[in-house]
C-alpha cells in the first residue's frame, strides 16, 4: 500500500508540474495576445490617418486638374484670339 501512494504522489507531483507549465503558457500567450491587441489598435489608428490624408490629397488632386483644365481653356481661348487678330 505504501508503494500505491508513493506512485500517487510522483504521479500528483508530476500533473502538478503540467498544470503549472500550463499556467505559464497561458498567461504568455495572454501577454502576448494584449500585445496583438495593443498593436492592432494602434494600426487601425495610424490607417485612419492614413486614409485620411489620401482623401485629402485625392481632393487636392481634383481640385488641380480642374484647375489645369481652366488654365488650358485660358489658353486654347488666347490662341484663338491671337490666331483670328491675324498674330
Amino acid at each position: 500500500m505504501d508503494k500505491d501512494i508513493e506512485v500517487w504522489k510522483q504521479r500528483n507531483e508530476i500533473l502538478h508540474k503540467k498544470v503549472e507549465r500550463m499556467m505559464e503558457e497561458s498567461r504568455e500567450k495572454d501577454i502576448a495576445l494584449a500585445n496583438a491587441l495593443e498593436v492592432n489598435e494602434s494600426h487601425q489608428k495610424l490607417n485612419g490617418k492614413l486614409q485620411m490624408r489620401i482623401t485629402e490629397l485625392e481632393q487636392d488632386n481634383l481640385e488641380l486638374h480642374t484647375d489645369n483644365k481652366k488654365l488650358a481653356n485660358q489658353i486654347e481661348d488666347q490662341v484663338e484670339r491671337a490666331r483670328k487678330a491675324g498674330l
